[in-house]
């Protein structure tokens, strides 16, 4: 992974968990220095706590930080963000902008910053703050090639990304960006189910995320499809296909379905 040229600087609108998993990110992978890193956000102890535990620069005015750098990456929350862009707006429009503010289209961005802006809009998930996160693109219509590029190596060092038309953001929202709570909900109950056949519950909640972990593992490293890898672990007659038939019964798979199409719903009437 190449560096970004070294007077480029990275400011952060915003150091909540999503900020603070970029600038380990960042740093771990010696895509950025500290020292070009500044970051913003009006809960002081929350900046304490970046400059101390990372020695990025700090402050809580937005324009400051704006004005230090040439990547912006807007991480604030969805209900401040009308607010945060009519304060910086124009000073955002001679920079590249990143957005991670969920739900704010990339329309909504260029009203405020100028129809000549360099906007991306990303949407992580969690994960990326043990750097196994999943990640979004969707890029606006002024991008040059150098900026995708800046873009997916500030995300990739915090886990996978994918390009995507901004029309499908919402649905990106509905499967990865809900998604951790979906599987979070899987390994409580695969663990429950340990536990009540008789397992001790630490070692059911450890068989049960390690397994989800593996398994995940395999679908992105054969590139096989998961019907497939199901079918390896089901021998005729055997205790998986059992198990299986039982998840068919419950409905499983058109609930998870359902899920997605819910949150990507919920996330379309959000976005407006």
């Amino acid at each position: 992974m190449s560096s970004p040229p070294s007077a480029q600087k990275l400011s952060f609108v915003g150091g909540g968990r999503m900020a603070e998993a970029l600038i380990k990110g960042v740093l771990a992978s010696k895509i950025y220095k500290a020292e070009q890193i500044h970051v913003t956000d009006p809960d002081t102890a929350r900046l304490d706590h970046l400059k101390t535990q990372y020695g990025v620069q700090t402050g809580v005015t937005n324009h400051e930080a704006v004005v230090f750098s040439d990547v912006v990456i807007l991480a604030v929350k969805p209900q401040v963000a009308a607010e945060v862009l009519k304060e910086i707006g124009d000073v955002l429009a001679k920079r590249l902008v990143i957005s991670v503010v969920a739900g704010v289209r990339l329309g909504r961005i260029m009203e405020a910053c100028g129809p000549k802006a360099r906007i991306i809009r990303a949407m992580p998930n969690t994960p990326a703050m043990i750097s196994e996160g999943m990640t979004a693109l969707a890029i606006g219509a002024e991008i040059e090639e150098s900026e995708m590029r800046c873009a997916r190596q500030i995300f990739e060092s915090v886990g996978r990304v994918v390009r995507v038309d901004e029309r499908f953001m919402d649905a990106v929202t509905g499967l990865s960006g809900s998604g951790p709570a979906y599987v979070f909900l899987m390994i409580e109950a695969m663990a429950d189910g340990g536990v009540k056949m008789g397992l001790p519950r630490e070692a059911a909640s450890i068989l049960a995320a390690q397994t989800v972990l593996g398994a995940a593992r395999m679908v992105l490293e054969t590139g096989d499809h998961p019907a497939r890898l199901k079918d390896q672990v089901a021998s005729p007659g055997g205790t998986t296909i059992a198990g299986l038939h039982r998840l068919e019964q419950g409905g499983l798979r058109g609930i998870l379905i359902d899920a997605v199409e819910a949150a990507t719903r919920r996330s379309q009437e959000l976005g407006g």
